[in-house]
């Protein structure tokens, strides 16, 4: 119906919520406001993780039930009070994305069916500065997530040894993010090369556990530490944003007390508001306590000096100096 829709005033702005009864997420029959009044809850957690950083939106027309599709450009016809930014992709395409300026810019992404966000690691404002490190943990066939939970204690203790602050959340699947808020400072390529420095630091000290593998028939019945998730112009799914699962759970942030009886099937947009509400959030810190990347480089540095070349990158990347041949190690012996 032409009226099926209610209005919000938002952050100075109004917006409209169509179809509000619409079911997203079949396990409780939640709707489309459901996930609104989600997002409300959560708003003061969510806008000091998000907030001033493109965003690409992944869209469920249809729920968790239907198809989707990643829409990286905002459309034509958008508010005009509707803040964006160009954003780039590994061969240069440009494209005009939506910024997360308010919770008025986040009702009306979750209007077009985005049910979470998958956000840049810079701010639209600085874009040649990368200011988040992401360490994604992403559990291998044959682990579980007692694995994972093992593996993020391995990180925070790398991170603790060399005086680096971390912040551990779900991933609202089956891994765990553990991010380093970082000073404006390092550009992506610094920041991805830390990242393989770490991943390879790990995978030394705990080969039982964790793998730095690029390839797939190379990593085991072990934690996969994804050191391509901090490749330039790469997004990884939110803090708090909600995932394509019919249980609406949520890339939750917890404290690393938490570590041991947090849950990713267990955090959803049921519960997350008063976990908030009780709890408060667990990354208040983070955007003060900004970090030095330094010790991370010269642990890169020792590696390159020790004969370690560059790690795989992704295959939409262009080739890159010292990377190795991007061919898997059985098609290689096989050539």
């Amino acid at each position: 119906m032409a009226d099926d829709r209610i209005t919000l005033d938002l952050a100075g702005q109004r917006v409209d919520v169509t179809h509000p009864g619409k079911v997203f997420f079949t396990a409780r029959q939640e709707s489309k406001l459901d996930l609104v009044n989600y997002y409300l809850a959560v708003e003061e957690p969510l806008l000091r993780a998000m907030r001033g950083r493109p965003v690409l939106m992944q869209r469920f027309p249809h729920g968790t039930s239907g198809s989707n599709f990643f829409q990286k450009r905002v459309p034509d016809r958008r508010p005009d009070w509707l803040q964006t930014t160009m954003v780039s992709t590994p061969n240069g395409t440009l494209s005009r994305a939506l910024v997360v300026a308010d919770i008025a810019h986040v009702v009306w992404a979750v209007n077009l069916a985005c049910l979470g966000f998958h956000v840049w690691p810079y701010h639209a404002n600085d874009p040649e500065h990368a200011d988040e490190l992401r360490i994604d943990l992403d559990p291998q066939p044959g682990t579980n997530f007692e694995n994972v939970r093992e593996a993020a204690a391995e990180v925070k203790r790398l991170l603790d040894e060399i005086g680096i602050t971390a912040y551990p959340k779900t991933t609202g699947s089956k891994g765990i993010h553990v991010y380093v808020r970082l000073q404006p400072k390092w550009s992506a390529y610094q920041v991805r090369a830390s990242a393989v420095a770490l991943a390879r630091e790990l995978a030394r000290r705990r080969p039982d556990i964790l793998t730095d593998a690029w390839w797939k028939e190379e990593r085991g019945q072990r934690v996969f530490i994804d050191f391509n998730q901090n490749a330039p112009h790469k997004t990884v799914f939110g803090a708090w944003s909600v995932r394509a699962r019919v249980g609406a759970q949520v890339s939750t942030p917890f404290t690393w007390d938490e570590l041991e009886t947090i849950h990713p099937d267990g955090v959803t947009i049921a519960n997350v508001p008063a976990r908030v509400r009780e709890r408060g959030d667990p990354w208040t810190a983070s955007t003060e306590d900004l970090q030095s990347l330094d010790p991370l480089l010269e642990m890169s540095d020792r590696d390159l000096a020790n004969g370690l070349g560059d790690a795989p990158w992704p295959p939409v990347y262009p080739k890159m100096p010292d990377e190795p041949p991007r061919v898997a190690p059985s098609r290689a012996k096989k050539d």
